[in-house]
């Protein structure tokens, strides 16, 4: 998912992995409604991979599929919503929600950012890029990522944590750069759409953690898909 904080103590870590789980499933069940073979719909197929990586159970993964195309009797609909605005020392943030009440979520939000500011539609959305990400390891000995970013379509590359190679893509070349990446030596490891702040600002230790706990707040809200934070 989106930027996610560590929670502590074995009770907050299987909150933490519940919560994970709700929302990988919704962001499946709304990915279904486009279709249930994720070979035909790159958006469920991205969901799959998450929700994998998460170690969600096969089971919870394919009754979130079943429900959001409509093949049970439940018929939950959920519509997606992003709100834009500050936290604390005026670090820009985007949220995007996923709810089957927005009377509710919209109320909520609200709440949460009584100790921020709540902005319109494009006040902060214009200092983040809107793009894709993909974590890939190589799996070959000669695997080259500048090469294979080149060859498999990639606007950008940069260099992750425990030889990971992170591509950067166009948003509506994610797919394809995911599946084009194993053809050049990389196995994927994850591929999302994420906002990335332009200007990250760095604070102290203080302020820092004041933002962080507004951060923790927003994204504990059961309709809260994604936070992204401008913030180094």
């Amino acid at each position: 998912m989106g930027a996610q904080w560590k929670a502590k103590g074995r009770e907050a870590a299987a909150s933490v992995k519940g919560k994970i789980f709700t929302k990988l499933a919704r962001e499946i069940m709304v990915a279904a409604r486009a279709g249930i073979e994720p070979d035909m719909n790159p958006r469920l197929r991205t969901a799959i991979e998450q929700a994998k990586k998460h170690s969600m159970p096969r089971d919870t993964v394919e009754r979130a599929i079943k429900k959001g195309a409509g093949l049970d009797n439940e018929g939950v609909h959920y519509e997606k919503l992003t709100y834009e605005g500050f936290a604390p020392h005026r670090v820009p943030v985007i949220v995007e929600c996923l709810t089957d009440n927005t009377n509710r979520t919209i109320s909520s939000i609200r709440g949460l950012f009584r100790k921020g500011q709540l902005g319109a539609s494009g006040s902060v959305s214009w200092d983040f890029d809107y793009l894709g990400v993909i974590e890939a390891t190589p799996n070959a000995a000669n695997a080259d990522p500048e090469s294979a970013a080149i060859e498999a379509g990639a606007r950008d590359l940069e260099a992750g944590e425990n030889n990971v190679s992170l591509f950067l893509t166009e948003p509506t070349d994610l797919d394809a750069v995911s599946r084009a990446l194993p053809n050049f030596g990389f196995a994927v490891q994850s591929s999302q759409l994420v906002w990335r702040a332009k200007n990250p600002l760095s604070l102290g230790d203080a302020e820092r953690a004041e933002v962080e706990a507004f951060l923790e707040a927003i994204d504990d809200d059961d309709d809260v898909q994604n936070v992204y934070a401008g913030l180094a």
